[in-house]
């Protein structure tokens, strides 16, 4: 293991600590009692408090200092008075454990006074404490010179997702942002618990991958000897708990979908599904309205959000729009009821690139997704969609070829997908086969059929209505942050390249080679100007760590080019 100076010297202080007699990671429970911002917010002058948290900043002034304490809720001043903490001759603690072998970032237990200080600071005053674990890798904390500009702060996303643990110490805006998505999930618990809905847990490891059409992960189950999947959707199950006899039934699951990543896509994700029975799509979006409003006056005690550059309010009523009206709006095609021929020509004639094996459906998503959706910016429910795009969707009641189904587009981007459940089990076997052609036609994402969730639908289930709302991306929009691995804890990530320790005349190698990529040997060893022993040996040693590759082309030259 590779350790910088600060680790080692780190270390060095851990054993030091062990000399004493004093355990850096104490098992004994640390009996805390009060948490920062309530004594800020109850402060009272003398008041013996018990607290504990992470050394943050300290101004040691010989046999006095001033120190910040984090704890889970914020920072307090506290004051460590060599004479208060040590007041036997033996000065040890203060003057060999304080000043010289803790440091920023160890989590220490303070017992103490409270008093306020000559300039109307809130301060606990140290009357003892405890190491409670020592911090053997220094925080990447931002630094302030005298004129108050900020340097090396731990802002760059790769290292920020992958040490979340260090970003949440270091950055208290990306802590709230959390904190702000548990009230996000609590709100929306509570806003159906209220309508007397049942919270219920459905499978994550499914033998068919139903109720979405996407990509599923796959893994194979050892003593049933079957492939089972990870879930795409929870549905399928929730429905049959709608045929069991519950009037409401929602989840907040995790679903999993092995398909490409970006800003607002990540192969695992939080969706709640909900599920009303006798209810249809307009209630549904009666009720989804009411539901963000109501989470953005939780949040923020308004109706309106900020995301980017646009303000987006929530309050109700929101506009609502057929799919096709709005292609034939923004494209000036009219696609109702037009062939699957017409509608790929259409797409020719708008540029919009579509694979041969794509039916109807996917070519009008790809329309509407690239011509159209990036024009609502406020709440808006797209509605009525073509058969071809909803196969568990019941048909519209008086518009023929198309469903009842919405989707609720915010800034651009889906927020949630709903429909009038189709509950007819003659039809909806129908529609898996429809599916299934378009399977064979090469569509990876077509439907499976769900032969136990067609008997299900044969035992009968009321009309009913579902919803399943991305809690992700809710949560970009009304904590404003722009990037879906803003608002996961621990996001996926490509693997981490190792660090390897190279020779000084090795990296000056590696980066001639990654100024050209690739090169020619010989010539790339003139203009590295190494000694011929200097030379071999760099080139070995970045082979060797795999991080460059030399093969010999067919004229038998020896060619260089980086991993």
């Amino acid at each position: 293991m590779q350790l910088s100076e600060l680790e080692i010297i780190r270390r060095e202080k851990l054993n030091q600590l062990r000399n004493l007699g004093i355990e850096p990671y104490p098992a004994a429970l640390y009996p805390v009692d009060h948490l920062s911002k309530d004594i800020k917010q109850n402060f009272a002058e003398g008041k013996k408090v018990i607290i504990a948290g992470r050394l943050m900043s300290r101004r040691i002034q010989g046999k006095a200092s001033f120190a910040e304490l984090q704890d889970a809720e914020g920072r307090i001043q506290v004051y460590f008075n060599r004479d208060e903490i040590c007041p036997s001759e033996d000065k040890t603690q203060y003057n060999e454990v304080y000043k010289k072998l803790l440091d920023i970032g160890d989590y220490i237990g303070i017992e103490g006074e409270l008093f306020t200080t000559q300039v109307g600071e809130k301060t606990v005053m140290v009357k003892a404490f405890t190491l409670l674990s020592k911090s053997l890798k220094p925080l990447p904390l931002p630094k302030t010179d005298s004129e108050g500009n900020t340097y090396d702060e731990f802002n760059d996303p790769e290292l920020r997702y992958r040490q979340r643990y260090a970003d949440l110490v270091v950055n208290p805006k990306v802590k709230d942002t959390f904190i702000k998505r548990t009230k996000i999930v609590n709100t929306i618990r509570d806003f159906y618990n209220e309508m007397g809905f049942l919270e219920v847990e459905t499978p994550i490891l499914q033998p068919i991958p139903g109720g979405a059409a996407a990509r599923p992960f796959v893994t194979h189950h050892n003593a049933l000897n079957i492939p089972l999947y990870l879930r795409i959707a929870n549905e399928l199950y929730l429905k049959r708990l709608i045929v069991g006899g519950f009037d409401g039934v929602y989840e907040f699951s995790k679903d999993f979908r092995n398909e490409g990543m970006d800003r607002t896509h990540n192969p695992e994700f939080t969706v709640m599904e909900m599920y009303a029975a006798y209810k249809d799509y307009h209630w549904m979006m009666d009720t989804t309205e009411k539901l963000l409003e109501k989470v953005a006056l939780e949040l923020h005690g308004t109706t309106t959000a900020q995301f980017g550059d646009n303000l987006i309010d929530y309050k109700a009523p929101y506009q609502r729009i057929g799919i096709l009206d709005a292609i034939r709006e923004h494209t000036g095609y009219d696609l109702y009821q037009k062939s699957e021929e017409e509608v790929r020509e259409a797409c020719k004639a708008l540029g919009v690139e579509v694979d041969e094996s794509f039916g109807i459906g996917k070519m009008i998503d790809e329309i509407f997704g690239e011509k159209c959706e990036h024009h609502y910016i406020q709440p808006t429910f797209i509605i009525d969609y073509p058969v071809e795009m909803s196969p568990l969707t019941k048909k519209h009641r008086s518009k023929e070829g198309l469903t009842e189904r919405f989707e609720l587009m915010v800034n651009g981007k889906e927020l949630a997908n709903a429909y009038s459940e189709l509950n007819d089990p003659i039809e909806q076997r129908e529609r898996f086969e429809d599916q299934l052609k378009l399977s064979e036609k090469g569509d990876d994402e077509a439907m499976f059929i769900d032969h136990d969730f067609l008997r299900a639908l044969e035992y009968g289930m009321p009309p009913t209505s579902g919803i399943g709302i991305g809690i992700d991306r809710l949560a970009m929009f009304m904590t404003n942050n722009e990037s879906i691995q803003e608002v996961l804890f621990f996001p996926q990530m490509k693997p981490e390249k190792k660090q390897v320790a190279l020779s000084d005349e090795a990296k000056d190698v590696f980066k001639l080679i990654s100024k050209y990529k690739k090169a020619e040997l010989n010539w790339l060893k003139g203009e590295s100007g190494l000694s011929n022993k200097k030379w071999d040996k760099s080139i070995k040693e970045l082979t060797k760590n795999a991080l460059a590759s030399v093969n010999k082309l067919e004229d038998g030259t020896l060619e260089v080019w980086l991993e």
